[in-house]
């Protein structure tokens, strides 16, 4: 029988630097997604899946960690799993390589605000767990906000929920799947490869593809997908082993706060009234979600 190996449940430099080069990398996603913004999202999508399979199936190559994908790609119960994960990753991609193009980033980077707490929410509703008045507190904050938004805009603020709700369902499957981090998203990614070489195909025959015809730089950016979408993943795997929870939960809104930076200062995108109220709310909503966490982990 194989010794196991124990995980301490305290902080390491390396886990850190792993977690930041993660949620660094997510940060300036949408400065990459930007100079794509003239591609259609379903073209960068499929490429994000076809240049990501090398990356990640060279790391796992490297690390000889191939026999685990070996087993799963043997377990129709693994692979229905999967199928159903990789479907909810490629749509949220989908929804967000839009709104970073389409000038909706502000409404990213709530999304993105929102998901930890919508992550209590449904820890809540499909798992039974106890809602501290604190997390409470913070959820009636996080729909206040959104209710403003709603009633400036006249509709829901759909790109944020969306968003929210496709990476919430997706991380919260995603934990039920029985196989590592970095083989579950190469499997993923498998699973998606067909119908994105039959799209990628498919532009090439009707004269609509933008790789490998006309301005290089697009075909450096759609081969650099897969890099931009498969690193940051790997590292955070990696870095959630060998932090505590409690780190990961703080250093978690390094990227939406990157985005919304980047909505507003580099995208010129407008903060109005109404994101002028809603986000101060998400915000205090997060401290103090966050503070009640640090406060239980102390005292665990």
């Amino acid at each position: 029988m194989a010794d196991v190996q124990l995980v301490k449940n305290e902080d390491s430099l390396r886990g850190l630097f792993f977690a930041l080069g993660a949620y660094g990398l997510w940060g300036f996603l949408p400065i990459y997604m930007k100079a794509l913004a003239h591609i259609s999202p379903a073209e960068v999508i499929a490429h994000r899946v076809l240049w990501s399979v090398p990356v990640a199936g060279g790391l796992l190559w490297a690390l000889g960690r191939t026999n685990d994908l070996k087993v799963a790609l043997r377990t129709p119960r693994m692979l229905g799993m999967a199928a159903v994960t990789a479907a909810l990753i490629s749509v949220n991609w989908g929804i967000y390589v839009w709104a970073i193009g389409s000038g909706h980033a502000l409404d990213a980077a709530l999304g993105y605000y929102i998901n930890p707490l919508f992550s209590v929410l449904l820890g809540a509703l499909l798992l039974g767990e106890r809602l501290y008045p604190t997390q409470k507190l913070a959820l009636v904050l996080a729909a206040a906000a959104v209710a403003v938004l709603t009633w400036e805009a006249g509709r829901l603020p759909w790109v944020a929920l969306a968003l929210t709700l496709t990476w919430g369902a997706y991380a919260y499957l995603k934990k039920s799947l029985p196989i590592g981090p970095n083989q579950g998203f190469l499997l993923e990614v498998l699973l998606l490869l067909p119908p994105a070489l039959g799209y990628i195909g498919w532009l090439v025959a009707t004269g609509q593809s933008h790789f490998l015809v006309g301005v290089p730089m697009d075909t450096v950016l759609l081969f650099g997908c897969g890099l931009v979408t498969a690193v940051p993943l790997i590292l955070y795997a990696n870095g959630a082993k060998l932090l505590k929870l409690s780190t990961i939960g703080i250093l978690q809104y390094i990227a939406p706060t990157m985005i919304f930076l980047s909505a507003v200062f580099l995208f010129g995108e407008p903060f109005q009234r109404a994101q002028m109220i809603a986000f101060p709310m998400i915000w205090l909503a997060l401290v103090i979600y966050t503070g009640s966490m640090l406060h239980r982990a102390r005292r665990a």
